[in-house]
């Protein structure tokens, strides 16, 4: 026993180094600022937005894949809430040829929702998603308070409600008018880094990606032997496709330590409140359909523009 724990203990102190440096350096993915610094006229602390509203209307010509369940069922007990999800990502596109920015930012709260249910390693994807989240309505807010000259509206508690954060109306209100707002205005710069809301929708766009490749892998059925992939080996395959050519060499082996920690497939299976795999199938490829057409069109506006490649 004394053995076992003296052999086991540098593999722990080992991860615990190889995870303080993970979080250190990715710190470097994006200029950061906001979450440290809230509190200040430009940069609210954003905590409360968790309360949202409830999402508009879908667009009635909406369509789904055959045999798609009607309504996903609410399921008690638990943050994330994969009917919530869809109404977001549906109402993102109520706009033809366009992302609205609130809804789609709201689909995003509900993905950080389902990131963290997956345990504390996931904070090293899900904590840089929420910072991007933050900073597209910090930019929100920054721009449409210099664009009247005053503050949004207050609550009765003195903060700031959801409708302040210029999402609703101006440059922030869909991808295509923040692009076109950010271009106009010199933000955004194909050569060098900057912290515009391009680059950082640039970012969440890829990591939308990932999650929707690796929901793709848990609707799939087992392989010839019977066989089905790990959450973990899902991830990481994912991960290969859209984040992988984008991360350095030290932030790619690292990322191996998260795919190692994540739960088994029931526990993904229970989030969308389903208890077998075929229940789950169903499920599954409703919410990738609408995150499949939400990342098409944010791609299509990105690459319009010559977006999709941003230091």
């Amino acid at each position: 026993m004394v053995f076992h724990r003296r052999r086991t203990l540098p593999r722990y102190l080992l991860l615990s180094a190889m995870l303080a440096l993970l979080f250190f350096l990715s710190s470097f993915w994006l200029p950061q600022g906001g979450v440290r610094d809230c509190g200040s006229v430009w940069q609210p602390c954003l905590s409360f937005y968790r309360q949202q509203p409830e999402a508009q209307l879908a667009p009635e010509g909406w369509a789904e894949p055959a045999g798609a369940p009607p309504l996903l069922q609410e399921c008690p007990g638990q943050s994330f809430q994969a009917r919530h999800l869809l109404q977001y990502l549906k109402s993102s596109l109520t706009d033809a040829d366009d992302v609205l920015l609130e809804p789609y930012l709201q689909s995003w709260d509900q993905l950080l929702n389902f990131m963290e249910s997956l345990g504390t390693m996931v904070s090293f994807f899900s904590q840089k998603v929420k910072e991007k989240v933050v900073r597209i309505r910090e930019l929100s807010l920054k721009h449409g308070t210099e664009a009247h000259g005053k503050r949004g509206p207050r609550d009765h508690s003195g903060l700031q409600t959801p409708e302040s954060f210029g999402l609703k109306t101006g440059a922030y209100r869909s991808v295509r008018s923040m692009v076109e707002a950010e271009l106009k205005a010199g933000t955004v710069d194909f050569s060098r880094r900057t912290d515009s809301g391009c680059r950082t929708l640039l970012r969440l766009h890829r990591s939308l990606l990932w999650l929707k490749l690796m929901l793709e892998g848990l609707a799939e059925g087992p392989d010839a032997d019977g066989r089905y992939k790990t959450p973990g080996e899902l991830s990481r395959d994912a991960y290969k496709v859209a984040l992988a050519p984008h991360h350095p060499w030290l932030l790619r082996q690292a990322a191996e330590f998260v795919f190692h920690a994540l739960p088994d497939r029931r526990f993904f299976l229970q989030l969308v409140c389903v208890q077998s795999q075929q229940e789950a199938a169903p499920v599954l490829r409703v919410i990738i359909h609408a995150l499949a057409l939400v990342h098409a069109q944010t791609q299509r506006i990105l690459a319009e523009h010559d977006m999709l490649e941003l230091p």
